[in-house]
């Protein structure tokens, strides 16, 4: 059965990291540390978010430090790492943050965040996420996983909002009418 659709409800939008964020690699360097393959597509969103009274952040059972320093260098509101969990970590959020589930999106990509995508009001699944996740989210990404799909999920939340890309990245050029003169 189909939820009400909420993306414009939203005030709060967590990522999964692995498969999400990334592309799921882990590089291994010479002394034993991980390494991650972040997208600049999805620093923008993060920022498209706060621009628009959206805040972010990450929900992963994994924890390391480029993990740390990416959502600290991209001002996210929350971070939750090593919560294998998922679940009672929303929960402590939601509370954390006074704001109700039902305010508050998710995207994941493996069977570990299912629980999570059922507890929030939107759930999101990158497109190569697994079958089963898929068939929980409420919408499913064109991106793959570490391939832009924060970005696309940013402005599909606010588009939900009534607005037009212009409108969604007149911050960043000033004014959404001369965007718009631009792309047309």
């Amino acid at each position: 059965m189909a939820r009400p659709d909420r993306r414009d409800q939203i005030e709060l939008m967590l990522f999964d990291v692995d498969g999400v964020l990334t592309d799921g690699t882990l590089l291994i360097g010479p002394e034993g540390e991980s390494l991650k393959p972040f997208n600049v597509r999805d620093g923008v969103a993060i920022g498209l978010l706060r621009q628009h009274g959206i805040k972010s952040g990450v929900l992963s059972a994994k924890s390391s430090q480029p993990l740390i320093t990416r959502a600290t260098q991209l001002g996210m509101d929350v971070i939750k790492i090593g919560f294998s969990h998922k679940l009672e970590a929303i929960r402590q959020i939601a509370e954390e943050q006074g704001i109700a589930p039902e305010r508050i999106g998710f995207v994941g990509d493996d069977i570990i965040d299912i629980p999570v995508m059922q507890e929030v009001a939107v759930a999101y699944a990158p497109a190569d996420a697994h079958p089963l996740v898929i068939e929980v989210a409420d919408h499913v990404t064109q991106a793959l996983g570490g391939r832009g799909v924060a970005r696309e999920i940013a402005e599909d939340l606010l588009a939900a909002r009534g607005l037009d890309l212009a409108e969604m990245y007149a911050h960043m050029l000033g004014d959404a009418d001369a965007l718009r003169r631009v792309v047309q």
